[in-house]
């Protein structure tokens, strides 16, 4: 499994080669992070994900969002209810000519995540329907081997 270490220490976010990393993705992966396109609804690996652990950016591993702020928003995309860290996440808002509406960004990478609403549940009201191509899943099981101990304590009971 593909995980975001360098030699033995965790590869930060901050300490990624971006263009490297663009070489390794697919052209749906590329298309979305990078030409803000959007996947199929409910064609997409993680819509229906039901498993603990955490989302990644795609191309620097920066943790995005928990299975703990997954639910079904019934879109056909992954939603969540708030980022895991909300200094990973830009919210930038894009206009049209008759429209407007706010992206979701990573932070280190500039990845095209996808879209935020103000529909979602309480207390924030926020959704933020993220594309699974602009991401990658590690399971809760998997957070250390690859280097993101800090978020086991999001699962403990």
């Amino acid at each position: 499994m593909d995980n975001f270490r360098g030699g033995s220490e965790l590869k930060t976010s901050d300490d990624f080669n971006k263009e490297e990393k663009l070489k390794a993705l697919t052209k749906l992966q590329y298309n979305v992070t990078q030409k803000g396109a959007d996947e199929l609804p409910f064609k997409n690996e993680y819509w229906d994900n039901e498993e603990e652990g955490i989302y990644v950016d795609i191309l620097s591993g920066e943790p995005l969002f928990s299975s703990k702020d997954k639910y079904d928003a019934g879109t056909g995309w992954p939603s969540f209810t708030k980022p895991i860290d909300g200094n990973n996440v830009v919210l930038k808002e894009e206009r049209g000519f008759l429209s407007r509406k706010t992206v979701a960004k990573s932070r280190n990478a500039d990845s095209y995540l996808g879209d935020v609403f103000d529909d979602g549940p309480n207390p924030n009201e926020q959704r933020f329907c993220i594309n699974s191509a602009a991401m990658k899943f590690i399971p809760k099981s998997k957070l250390e081997e690859n280097g993101y101990t800090d978020y086991m304590k999001l699962f403990k009971k």
